[in-house]
């Protein structure tokens, strides 16, 4: 497991639109919750069949299928921003719409296994970034969406943003864990 601890970023490390996932992170063990998440989420998934994942908790909200590959594309996202930052890339990073990607990815028509393994895949790849970052990194800053960020507010944001989905997932999608359980992909 990650041992990555990061001190919470202040509120000019972030646009205030992440300020929100940022207060979901609940301490400063970024590397444990980036474990511990990737086990949450698969044992929320576990006891779901394709049928059950394409399930919505209202008309014209996404599925669960749609809200973990959205999980995906956006770990994806913000890992390369994090990257992209700690390197000490200048470059502008430009902004992207989830509202968009979803319909575009075709969650639904994609096995729910096929969806796990590859946030599965995607969260270590980014345990990897974060536990191989020198300390240099963790000190830059860079733009996104428009906006100043710093590469630890990246990875709280990461954090945050898969707790507030898991989260919606228990509470409107009613969604269990199975208890020890793992999906497999």
């Amino acid at each position: 497991m990650s041992k990555l601890s990061l001190p919470r970023p202040a509120a000019d490390e972030s646009a205030p639109f992440y300020h929100g996932y940022i207060s979901e992170v609940p301490g400063e063990q970024i590397g444990r919750y980036l474990a511990e998440q990737l086990q949450e989420l698969e044992r929320l998934m576990a006891p779901l069949d394709d049928t059950a994942a394409r399930a919505r908790y209202a008309a014209g909200k996404w599925s669960v299928k749609e809200v973990l590959g959205h999980l995906g594309d956006t770990e994806r996202i913000f890992a390369y921003r994090l990257m992209r930052i700690a390197r000490g890339d200048a470059t502008p990073l430009p902004g992207f719409d989830e509202n968009a990607y979803v319909p575009a990815g075709d969650f639904d028509a994609r096995p729910l296994a096929s969806l796990v393994g590859e946030f599965h895949a995607l969260r270590m790849s980014t345990i990897a970034l974060v536990d191989g970052l020198p300390p240099d990194g963790w000190t830059r800053r860079g733009q996104a969406s428009g906006a100043s960020i710093s590469a630890p507010a990246l990875a709280y944001i990461m954090v945050g943003h898969v707790a507030h989905h898991a989260r919606v997932l228990r509470e409107r999608y009613r969604l269990s864990p199975a208890p020890d359980a793992v999906a497999t992909a």
